[in-house]
């Protein structure tokens, strides 16, 4: 297992030999520091948490200052776990950049999905509208709930809310292009969130 940070620059396609069009998602990949190491005699998982995007020391309150000075690096603006299965491969202030994958790797893309605000049943869980005929008077509602024998709503009940803004994981994308030199990834897709978003890419799990 490995795994970088970065952010979401926008959708992009490249063309194979063959003429063919891939659509891409360029990401740019790092660089990221360790910042702390994880290890089973003191957390009981193995991870390491990197740092990612430089952060003004005066933006950083006293608890994270602290976290930096003792890891000897500059404050970052992210810090997130990546799992390892041997957390003593790296060392506190390593610098991880984009070659760590290459073209034709399998990897996993998590990041923060658009938030789309208050959405009704219909748009947030693809609920059939009623009859539109004036007479009708129920079009988009969100049907039944709480009928006379259970007197309430049964909890799980789809119904209208917010909707988006939420953690989502795309598996199995595979890397068209690495480039190091401007750390950036292709990734052949889409993946969630916004332009400039957070995304976490790791090994695919299940490739």
């Amino acid at each position: 297992m490995k795994g970088i940070l970065g952010k979401k620059l926008g959708m992009t396609q490249v063309f194979t030999e063959d003429g063919m069009s891939i659509p891409v998602t360029v990401i740019e990949a790092g660089p990221c520091v360790v910042v702390q190491k994880k290890t089973n005699e003191n957390d009981g998982y193995t991870a390491v948490q990197l740092g990612f995007g430089p952060r003004s020391e005066n933006r950083v309150n006293k608890p994270l200052k602290g976290h930096f000075n003792k890891a000897g690096v500059k404050p970052f603006h992210y810090l997130r776990e990546v799992k390892v299965a041997d957390p003593e491969a790296y060392e506190v202030g390593q610098e991880i950049k984009a070659d760590i994958f290459a073209a034709g790797d399998k990897v996993d893309v998590r990041g923060i999905s658009k938030g789309k605000g208050f959405a009704g049943a219909i748009k947030r869980h693809g609920f059939g509208r009623g009859p539109q005929s004036h007479g009708s008077k129920y079009h988009r509602g969100p049907g039944s709930l709480g009928s006379m024998e259970p007197a309430r709503v049964f909890k799980g009940r789809k119904l209208p809310g917010h909707m988006g803004h939420e953690r989502v994981t795309v598996q199995n994308l595979e890397v068209v292009k690495a480039d190091p030199e401007r750390n950036l990834l292709l990734i052949k897709g889409a993946i969630p969130g916004p332009r400039k978003g957070l995304v976490v890419i790791t090994s695919a799990k299940k490739a």
